[in-house]
C-alpha cells in the first residue's frame, strides 16, 4: 500500500499529491492563482467541500455546494491553458476540465478570476470564453458545462 500523499496528484501536475495540492488542502497558502485553481480541481476530484468553500471569496461564495449527488461527476482531467496576473493581487486563469456524468462526457471551459487578500488567493467567479469575448472583464457568476 502506498503511503498517504505519494500517489499522483489529481490536478495532473505529475507530482505526488503530498507535495502538490495536498499541502494546500492542509492549509498552506497557494503561491499563485494557478496553484489555487489546480488545488480546487483536486478538491472537486476528492470531494473536499470544506476546502472549496474556504477558498471561494466571501463575496461570491455559496452557502453550500450543490447537494445533487445523483449527478456527481467523475473528473477525468484538467488543462490550465493560461494564467495571467491582472494586478498585484488579482489574476485570471483559463482552464478546461473534463468529466463524465451518467456515462456522458462533458467539458467545462472557464476564465476564472482570483483575488489575493491577506496573503491568500481566493476564487471569485468565472465565465465561459464565448461570454467573456463579449464582455470587457470576467464578471459574472459560474459557467455552465458544455457537452464535448
Amino acid at each position: 500500500m502506498k503511503k498517504p500523499g505519494t500517489s499522483a496528484c489529481p490536478c495532473g501536475s505529475r507530482l505526488a499529491y503530498g507535495v502538490c495540492c495536498g499541502p494546500l488542502h492542509d492549509g498552506v497558502a497557494a503561491p499563485d492563482a494557478a496553484a489555487l485553481m489546480r488545488s480546487r480541481y483536486s478538491a472537486y476530484v476528492l470531494a473536499n467541500e470544506a476546502y472549496l468553500l474556504a477558498t471561494w471569496h466571501a463575496s461570491t461564495r455559496p452557502p453550500q455546494l450543490d447537494p445533487d449527488t445523483a449527478a456527481t461527476p467523475k473528473w477525468l482531467g484538467l488543462t490550465v491553458r493560461r494564467h495571467l496576473a491582472t494586478g498585484p493581487d488579482t489574476a485570471s486563469v483559463e482552464f478546461a476540465a473534463r468529466y463524465r456524468v451518467h456515462g456522458r462526457g462533458h467539458r467545462l471551459h472557464e476564465f476564472s478570476r482570483f483575488v489575493r487578500e491577506a496573503g491568500r488567493w481566493y476564487y471569485v467567479d468565472g465565465e465561459n470564453p464565448a461570454a467573456a469575448a463579449k464582455s470587457p472583464r470576467l464578471a459574472t457568476g459560474p459557467t455552465r458545462p458544455a457537452n464535448e
